[in-house]
Protein backbone atom coordinates (compact mmCIF):
# COMPACT_ATOMS: atom_id res chain seq x y z
CA UNK A 1 0.00 0.00 0.00
CA UNK A 2 1.52 3.08 -0.98
CA UNK A 3 2.22 5.94 1.77
CA UNK A 4 -0.37 8.87 1.07
CA UNK A 5 2.63 11.62 1.86
CA UNK A 6 4.79 10.60 -1.62
CA UNK A 7 5.08 13.79 -2.75
CA UNK A 8 6.67 15.27 0.79
CA UNK A 9 9.46 12.67 0.91
CA UNK A 10 12.65 13.40 -0.60
CA UNK A 11 14.00 11.36 -3.46
CA UNK A 12 15.48 8.37 -3.70
CA UNK A 13 18.33 7.96 -6.23
CA UNK A 14 18.93 4.28 -7.44
CA UNK A 15 21.75 3.72 -9.54
CA UNK A 16 21.92 0.71 -11.71
CA UNK A 17 18.43 0.06 -12.78
CA UNK A 18 19.07 -2.14 -15.62
CA UNK A 19 20.01 -5.13 -12.90
CA UNK A 20 17.66 -7.63 -11.16
CA UNK A 21 19.06 -5.61 -7.83
CA UNK A 22 18.09 -1.98 -9.39
CA UNK A 23 14.66 -3.39 -10.29
CA UNK A 24 13.91 -4.99 -6.89
CA UNK A 25 15.27 -1.81 -5.19
CA UNK A 26 13.18 0.93 -6.79
CA UNK A 27 9.88 -1.08 -6.52
CA UNK A 28 10.34 -1.32 -2.51
CA UNK A 29 10.84 2.51 -2.34
CA UNK A 30 7.98 2.88 -4.55
CA UNK A 31 6.33 0.97 -2.27
CA UNK A 32 6.80 2.92 0.50
CA UNK A 33 5.94 6.00 -1.54
CA UNK A 34 9.29 7.00 -2.00
CA UNK A 35 9.29 9.10 -5.35
CA UNK A 36 12.55 7.22 -7.12
CA UNK A 37 14.75 8.54 -9.79
CA UNK A 38 17.20 5.96 -11.45
CA UNK A 39 20.00 5.71 -13.56
CA UNK A 40 20.89 2.99 -16.01
CA UNK A 41 23.91 2.30 -18.21
CA UNK A 42 21.79 0.20 -20.65
CA UNK A 43 17.93 1.75 -21.98
CA UNK A 44 17.08 -1.57 -23.54
CA UNK A 45 17.62 -3.74 -20.63
CA UNK A 46 14.17 -5.27 -19.35
CA UNK A 47 14.05 -3.75 -16.04
CA UNK A 48 14.19 -0.33 -17.57
CA UNK A 49 10.46 -0.90 -18.31
CA UNK A 50 9.77 -0.45 -14.92
CA UNK A 51 6.47 2.13 -14.54
CA UNK A 52 7.51 2.86 -10.87
CA UNK A 53 10.12 5.50 -11.45
CA UNK A 54 9.47 9.22 -11.94
CA UNK A 55 12.41 9.52 -14.42
CA UNK A 56 15.15 7.40 -15.52
CA UNK A 57 18.68 8.48 -16.69
CA UNK A 58 20.73 6.85 -19.27
CA UNK A 59 24.52 7.09 -18.04
CA UNK A 60 27.48 4.78 -17.71
CA UNK A 61 27.57 3.49 -14.52
CA UNK A 62 30.76 1.70 -13.96
CA UNK A 63 32.53 5.15 -14.56
CA UNK A 64 31.87 8.84 -13.26
CA UNK A 65 29.91 9.62 -16.04
CA UNK A 66 27.27 8.99 -13.77
CA UNK A 67 28.69 11.21 -10.89
CA UNK A 68 28.77 14.17 -13.62
CA UNK A 69 24.75 12.73 -14.41
CA UNK A 70 24.45 13.46 -10.57
CA UNK A 71 25.92 16.76 -10.18
CA UNK A 72 23.74 18.26 -13.17
CA UNK A 73 20.43 16.99 -11.60
CA UNK A 74 21.30 17.93 -7.63
CA UNK A 75 20.04 21.88 -8.77
CA UNK A 76 16.72 20.29 -9.91
CA UNK A 77 15.68 18.56 -6.52
CA UNK A 78 13.63 20.24 -3.96
CA UNK A 79 15.53 18.61 -0.65
CA UNK A 80 18.54 16.06 -0.44
CA UNK A 81 18.34 12.99 -1.62
CA UNK A 82 19.28 9.30 -0.92
CA UNK A 83 21.68 7.41 -2.96
CA UNK A 84 20.99 3.85 -3.48
CA UNK A 85 23.73 2.42 -5.49
CA UNK A 86 22.93 -1.46 -7.17
CA UNK A 87 26.26 -2.24 -8.72
CA UNK A 88 30.04 -2.57 -6.88
CA UNK A 89 31.34 -0.07 -10.00
CA UNK A 90 29.02 2.54 -8.33
CA UNK A 91 29.73 1.82 -4.92
CA UNK A 92 33.85 2.68 -5.58
CA UNK A 93 32.92 5.73 -7.45
CA UNK A 94 30.40 7.38 -5.48
CA UNK A 95 32.86 6.52 -2.48
CA UNK A 96 35.82 8.06 -4.39
CA UNK A 97 33.36 11.33 -4.97
CA UNK A 98 31.91 11.65 -2.04
CA UNK A 99 33.05 15.14 -1.29
CA UNK A 100 31.40 16.58 -4.26
CA UNK A 101 28.40 14.76 -3.99
CA UNK A 102 27.79 14.85 -0.09
CA UNK A 103 26.09 18.80 -0.12
CA UNK A 104 23.31 17.33 -2.39
CA UNK A 105 23.08 13.86 -1.07
CA UNK A 106 23.10 11.60 1.44
CA UNK A 107 25.71 8.85 1.27
CA UNK A 108 25.16 6.11 3.34
CA UNK A 109 29.09 4.65 3.28
CA UNK A 110 31.67 3.49 5.79
CA UNK A 111 35.09 5.23 5.19
CA UNK A 112 36.73 5.65 2.00
CA UNK A 113 39.72 3.32 3.26
CA UNK A 114 37.09 0.56 4.65
CA UNK A 115 35.58 0.89 1.46
CA UNK A 116 38.67 0.35 -0.96
CA UNK A 117 39.76 -2.31 1.51
CA UNK A 118 36.26 -4.69 1.48
CA UNK A 119 35.81 -4.19 -2.14
CA UNK A 120 39.35 -5.05 -2.56
CA UNK A 121 39.57 -9.22 -2.67
CA UNK A 122 43.39 -9.24 -1.90
CA UNK A 123 43.38 -6.68 0.93
CA UNK A 124 40.17 -7.97 2.20
CA UNK A 125 41.33 -11.60 2.09
CA UNK A 126 45.05 -10.13 4.10
CA UNK A 127 42.61 -8.71 6.40
CA UNK A 128 40.63 -11.55 7.19
CA UNK A 129 43.70 -13.56 7.82
CA UNK A 130 45.24 -10.65 10.12
CA UNK A 131 41.98 -11.49 11.77
CA UNK A 132 41.71 -14.68 12.20
CA UNK A 133 38.29 -14.86 10.14
CA UNK A 134 37.28 -17.81 8.52
CA UNK A 135 38.53 -17.77 4.51
CA UNK A 136 39.55 -20.31 2.32
CA UNK A 137 43.09 -20.74 1.36
CA UNK A 138 43.73 -18.25 -1.01
CA UNK A 139 46.54 -17.39 -3.84
CA UNK A 140 47.40 -14.57 -5.95
CA UNK A 141 48.64 -14.58 -9.71
CA UNK A 142 50.07 -11.80 -11.27
CA UNK A 143 52.27 -13.71 -13.24
CA UNK A 144 52.54 -18.08 -15.09
CA UNK A 145 55.14 -18.89 -11.88
CA UNK A 146 52.56 -17.95 -9.25
CA UNK A 147 50.21 -20.82 -10.83
CA UNK A 148 52.75 -22.98 -10.08
CA UNK A 149 53.55 -22.06 -6.46
CA UNK A 150 49.41 -22.03 -5.89
CA UNK A 151 49.42 -25.63 -7.13
CA UNK A 152 51.30 -26.92 -4.16
CA UNK A 153 48.98 -25.18 -1.72
CA UNK A 154 45.13 -25.91 -3.35
CA UNK A 155 42.81 -28.72 -3.22
CA UNK A 156 40.88 -29.71 -6.63
CA UNK A 157 38.56 -28.65 -7.81
CA UNK A 158 38.83 -24.97 -6.57
CA UNK A 159 37.79 -21.80 -8.28
CA UNK A 160 39.47 -18.55 -9.89
CA UNK A 161 38.32 -15.35 -10.06
CA UNK A 162 39.26 -11.56 -10.42
CA UNK A 163 39.74 -9.46 -7.30
CA UNK A 164 37.08 -7.01 -8.78
CA UNK A 165 34.66 -7.51 -11.94
CA UNK A 166 35.94 -4.95 -13.77
CA UNK A 167 34.64 -3.29 -17.01
CA UNK A 168 37.10 -5.26 -18.54
CA UNK A 169 36.40 -8.62 -17.29
CA UNK A 170 32.57 -8.04 -17.92
CA UNK A 171 33.60 -7.48 -21.26
CA UNK A 172 35.33 -10.93 -21.90
CA UNK A 173 32.76 -12.99 -19.75
CA UNK A 174 29.48 -13.01 -17.74
CA UNK A 175 30.65 -15.27 -15.07
CA UNK A 176 31.93 -14.48 -11.66
CA UNK A 177 34.08 -17.22 -11.08
CA UNK A 178 35.70 -20.49 -13.01
CA UNK A 179 35.45 -23.85 -11.42
CA UNK A 180 38.92 -25.38 -11.98
CA UNK A 181 39.07 -29.25 -12.17
CA UNK A 182 42.57 -30.20 -11.83
CA UNK A 183 46.24 -28.15 -12.44
CA UNK A 184 46.25 -28.36 -16.47
CA UNK A 185 42.92 -26.60 -16.58
CA UNK A 186 44.27 -24.22 -13.64
CA UNK A 187 46.68 -23.32 -16.62
CA UNK A 188 44.34 -22.85 -19.47
CA UNK A 189 41.66 -21.17 -17.86
CA UNK A 190 44.36 -18.39 -16.20
CA UNK A 191 46.28 -17.96 -19.79
CA UNK A 192 42.80 -17.05 -20.98
CA UNK A 193 42.06 -14.91 -18.25
CA UNK A 194 45.19 -13.12 -17.47
CA UNK A 195 44.62 -10.22 -19.76
CA UNK A 196 41.21 -9.23 -18.47
CA UNK A 197 42.52 -8.26 -14.97
CA UNK A 198 45.91 -6.89 -13.03
CA UNK A 199 46.07 -10.02 -10.75
CA UNK A 200 43.57 -13.04 -10.37
CA UNK A 201 42.84 -15.14 -7.40
CA UNK A 202 42.73 -18.79 -6.95
CA UNK A 203 40.54 -20.47 -4.21
CA UNK A 204 39.68 -23.64 -2.34
CA UNK A 205 36.91 -24.58 -3.27
CA UNK A 206 34.18 -25.17 -0.42
CA UNK A 207 32.71 -28.71 -0.59
CA UNK A 208 29.08 -28.34 -0.59
CA UNK A 209 25.78 -28.03 -2.78
CA UNK A 210 24.68 -24.19 -3.56
CA UNK A 211 22.07 -24.76 -0.72
CA UNK A 212 25.50 -24.33 1.85
CA UNK A 213 25.10 -20.80 1.15
CA UNK A 214 23.92 -18.55 3.91
CA UNK A 215 23.96 -14.71 3.58
CA UNK A 216 23.39 -11.99 6.17
CA UNK A 217 21.99 -8.88 4.87
CA UNK A 218 22.04 -5.68 6.80
CA UNK A 219 21.95 -2.11 7.26
CA UNK A 220 24.51 -0.13 9.80
CA UNK A 221 23.43 3.52 11.24
CA UNK A 222 26.16 5.93 11.23
CA UNK A 223 27.53 4.92 14.67
CA UNK A 224 28.13 1.21 13.39
CA UNK A 225 25.00 0.03 15.12
CA UNK A 226 23.36 -3.11 13.30
CA UNK A 227 19.41 -1.79 12.92
CA UNK A 228 18.46 -4.57 11.15
CA UNK A 229 19.98 -7.97 9.85
CA UNK A 230 18.11 -10.70 7.71
CA UNK A 231 19.58 -14.52 6.82
CA UNK A 232 19.00 -16.73 4.20
CA UNK A 233 20.63 -19.39 1.95
CA UNK A 234 20.63 -20.01 -1.77
CA UNK A 235 18.38 -23.37 -2.74
CA UNK A 236 19.97 -22.82 -6.25
CA UNK A 237 22.18 -20.80 -8.51
CA UNK A 238 22.46 -19.47 -12.23
CA UNK A 239 24.91 -20.48 -13.38
CA UNK A 240 24.85 -23.81 -11.04
CA UNK A 241 27.88 -24.25 -8.69
CA UNK A 242 29.30 -20.50 -9.60
CA UNK A 243 26.16 -18.17 -10.18
CA UNK A 244 23.71 -15.75 -8.63
CA UNK A 245 21.24 -17.40 -6.59
CA UNK A 246 17.53 -17.71 -8.41
CA UNK A 247 15.84 -19.45 -5.45
CA UNK A 248 16.62 -18.50 -1.76
CA UNK A 249 14.70 -19.28 1.13
CA UNK A 250 14.82 -17.50 4.83
CA UNK A 251 16.39 -19.58 7.24
CA UNK A 252 18.23 -19.22 10.77
CA UNK A 253 22.17 -19.68 11.39
CA UNK A 254 23.85 -17.92 13.90
CA UNK A 255 27.28 -18.67 13.24
CA UNK A 256 26.96 -16.60 10.20
CA UNK A 257 25.06 -13.28 11.52
CA UNK A 258 27.81 -13.66 14.46
CA UNK A 259 30.78 -13.59 11.78
CA UNK A 260 29.47 -11.41 9.44
CA UNK A 261 27.89 -8.29 12.49
CA UNK A 262 31.29 -8.71 13.46
CA UNK A 263 33.17 -7.89 10.62
CA UNK A 264 31.06 -4.85 9.71
CA UNK A 265 31.71 -3.70 13.38
CA UNK A 266 35.48 -4.03 13.16
CA UNK A 267 35.87 -1.89 10.25
CA UNK A 268 33.36 0.87 11.85
CA UNK A 269 30.52 0.11 9.07
CA UNK A 270 27.78 2.16 7.87
CA UNK A 271 25.20 1.43 5.36
CA UNK A 272 23.96 -1.60 3.59
CA UNK A 273 26.36 -4.76 4.10
CA UNK A 274 26.51 -8.21 3.09
CA UNK A 275 28.25 -11.27 4.20
CA UNK A 276 28.43 -14.41 1.85
CA UNK A 277 29.33 -17.98 3.93
CA UNK A 278 29.62 -21.58 2.84
CA UNK A 279 29.36 -24.95 5.50
CA UNK A 280 31.43 -27.16 4.21
CA UNK A 281 29.97 -30.52 4.14
CA UNK A 282 33.05 -32.37 5.07
CA UNK A 283 33.43 -30.81 8.02
CA UNK A 284 30.45 -28.49 9.08
CA UNK A 285 33.17 -25.20 9.25
CA UNK A 286 31.44 -21.93 7.64
CA UNK A 287 33.75 -19.97 5.42
CA UNK A 288 33.65 -16.58 4.31
CA UNK A 289 33.24 -16.23 0.58
CA UNK A 290 32.68 -12.90 0.22
CA UNK A 291 31.32 -9.33 1.21
CA UNK A 292 29.22 -7.41 -0.80
CA UNK A 293 29.25 -3.36 0.45
CA UNK A 294 26.99 -0.30 0.44
CA UNK A 295 24.51 -1.82 -1.61
CA UNK A 296 21.50 -4.13 -1.51
CA UNK A 297 22.07 -7.78 -3.19
CA UNK A 298 20.00 -9.58 -5.84
CA UNK A 299 18.74 -11.67 -3.15
CA UNK A 300 18.38 -8.93 -0.16
CA UNK A 301 15.08 -8.51 -1.60
CA UNK A 302 13.57 -11.71 0.33
CA UNK A 303 14.29 -9.45 3.65
CA UNK A 304 10.94 -7.69 2.42
CA UNK A 305 9.54 -10.42 1.39
CA UNK A 306 9.83 -11.80 4.91
CA UNK A 307 8.71 -8.64 6.59
CA UNK A 308 11.97 -6.98 7.26
CA UNK A 309 12.27 -3.69 5.77
CA UNK A 310 16.02 -3.63 4.78
CA UNK A 311 16.14 -0.72 2.17
CA UNK A 312 13.55 1.44 3.37
CA UNK A 313 15.38 1.55 6.94
CA UNK A 314 18.46 2.92 5.09
CA UNK A 315 16.57 5.64 3.59
CA UNK A 316 14.62 6.48 6.97
CA UNK A 317 17.65 6.42 8.31
CA UNK A 318 19.59 8.82 6.32
CA UNK A 319 16.78 11.05 5.83
CA UNK A 320 15.98 11.27 9.45
CA UNK A 321 12.33 9.65 9.16
CA UNK A 322 10.96 7.50 11.81
CA UNK A 323 12.38 3.97 11.54
CA UNK A 324 10.08 0.96 10.51
CA UNK A 325 8.65 -1.38 12.64
CA UNK A 326 9.42 -4.17 10.73
CA UNK A 327 13.08 -4.20 10.92
CA UNK A 328 13.35 -7.97 13.46
CA UNK A 329 13.53 -11.12 11.38
CA UNK A 330 10.77 -13.79 12.76
CA UNK A 331 11.89 -17.00 10.39
CA UNK A 332 8.94 -17.75 8.90
CA UNK A 333 10.91 -20.04 6.19
CA UNK A 334 9.72 -16.83 3.35
CA UNK A 335 11.53 -17.88 -0.04
CA UNK A 336 12.70 -15.76 -3.31
CA UNK A 337 12.46 -16.38 -6.86
CA UNK A 338 14.11 -15.27 -10.15
CA UNK A 339 11.77 -17.64 -12.00
CA UNK A 340 13.29 -17.07 -15.65
CA UNK A 341 16.51 -18.43 -14.04
CA UNK A 342 15.53 -21.12 -11.64
CA UNK A 343 13.91 -22.86 -14.47
CA UNK A 344 17.01 -22.66 -15.98
CA UNK A 345 18.68 -24.16 -13.46
CA UNK A 346 16.96 -26.73 -12.46
CA UNK A 347 16.38 -28.07 -15.85
CA UNK A 348 20.34 -28.41 -15.50
CA UNK A 349 20.12 -30.24 -12.48
CA UNK A 350 17.12 -32.54 -14.23
CA UNK A 351 19.18 -33.41 -16.69
CA UNK A 352 22.17 -34.35 -14.31
CA UNK A 353 19.73 -36.37 -12.47
CA UNK A 354 20.29 -34.62 -9.39
CA UNK A 355 16.86 -32.90 -9.27
CA UNK A 356 13.42 -34.66 -10.27
CA UNK A 357 10.08 -32.61 -11.45
CA UNK A 358 8.10 -33.30 -8.24
CA UNK A 359 11.27 -32.42 -6.22
CA UNK A 360 11.28 -28.57 -8.27
CA UNK A 361 7.92 -28.79 -7.67
CA UNK A 362 7.92 -28.97 -3.90
CA UNK A 363 11.04 -26.37 -3.54
CA UNK A 364 9.08 -23.92 -5.31
CA UNK A 365 5.96 -24.57 -2.06
CA UNK A 366 5.35 -21.72 0.61
CA UNK A 367 5.18 -18.02 0.20
CA UNK A 368 7.30 -16.08 -2.05
CA UNK A 369 8.75 -12.97 -3.57
CA UNK A 370 9.97 -12.42 -6.48
CA UNK A 371 13.17 -11.06 -8.05
CA UNK A 372 11.06 -9.55 -11.76
CA UNK A 373 8.06 -10.74 -11.66
CA UNK A 374 5.14 -8.32 -10.40
CA UNK A 375 1.46 -7.83 -11.11
CA UNK A 376 1.66 -4.30 -10.65
CA UNK A 377 4.44 -3.39 -12.50
CA UNK A 378 4.60 -6.34 -15.21
CA UNK A 379 6.45 -5.52 -18.41
CA UNK A 380 9.87 -6.05 -17.15
CA UNK A 381 8.88 -9.97 -16.42
CA UNK A 382 7.84 -10.62 -19.75
CA UNK A 383 10.30 -8.06 -21.33
CA UNK A 384 13.37 -10.50 -19.44
CA UNK A 385 11.66 -13.38 -20.99
CA UNK A 386 11.27 -12.00 -24.62
CA UNK A 387 14.78 -10.97 -24.16
CA UNK A 388 15.77 -13.83 -23.52
CA UNK A 389 14.16 -16.19 -26.18
CA UNK A 390 14.85 -13.51 -28.90
CA UNK A 391 18.74 -13.92 -27.57
CA UNK A 392 18.63 -17.93 -28.23
CA UNK A 393 17.34 -17.38 -31.36
CA UNK A 394 19.44 -15.37 -32.90
CA UNK A 395 22.63 -16.63 -31.45
CA UNK A 396 21.16 -19.86 -33.08
CA UNK A 397 20.68 -18.40 -36.13
CA UNK A 398 24.01 -17.03 -36.01
CA UNK A 399 26.06 -20.26 -35.41
CA UNK A 400 24.25 -21.71 -39.40
CA UNK A 401 24.91 -18.07 -41.12
CA UNK A 402 27.00 -14.65 -39.92
CA UNK A 403 24.36 -12.48 -40.53
CA UNK A 404 24.85 -8.29 -39.80
CA UNK A 405 23.09 -6.56 -36.33
CA UNK A 406 20.18 -4.55 -37.84
CA UNK A 407 20.23 -1.02 -37.02
CA UNK A 408 18.53 -0.45 -33.72
CA UNK A 409 16.11 2.22 -32.68
CA UNK A 410 15.38 3.83 -29.49
CA UNK A 411 13.51 2.67 -27.53
CA UNK A 412 10.75 3.98 -25.38
CA UNK A 413 10.80 3.75 -21.57
CA UNK A 414 6.79 3.17 -20.76
CA UNK A 415 4.43 6.45 -20.71
CA UNK A 416 4.76 6.77 -17.14
CA UNK A 417 8.75 7.40 -16.61
CA UNK A 418 11.15 9.86 -18.56
CA UNK A 419 13.76 8.99 -19.73
CA UNK A 420 16.93 11.01 -20.62
CA UNK A 421 20.38 10.61 -21.72
CA UNK A 422 23.61 12.13 -20.34
CA UNK A 423 26.50 12.53 -23.06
Amino acid sequence: MRDANMTDKPYAVVIGLDCMTGLQTVRILAQHGVPVIAIAKNAKHFACFTRVCKRIIIADTSSPEFVTALERLAPELPAKAVLIPCTDMSVLQISRHREQLGEAYHIGLPSAAAVEMLMDKIAFIKFAQKENMPVPATFFLEKESDVQKAIGGLRFPCILKPPMKSPKWEKNTKKKVFMIANKDELFEVYSRCRDWADILMVQDCVAGSDANLYSCNCYFDRESKPLVSFMARKLRQWPPEVGTSCLGEEVRNDVVLNASLSLFEKVKYHGLGYVEMKKDERSGEHFIIEPNIGRPTGRSAIAEAGGVELVYTKYCDLVGLPLPESRVQKYTGVKWIYLRRDLQSAFFYWRRGDLTFGQWLKSLRGRKGYAVFSTSDPVPFFADFFNKIAANFFAKQTQVEPVHAPATTKKRAPAESETEVVA
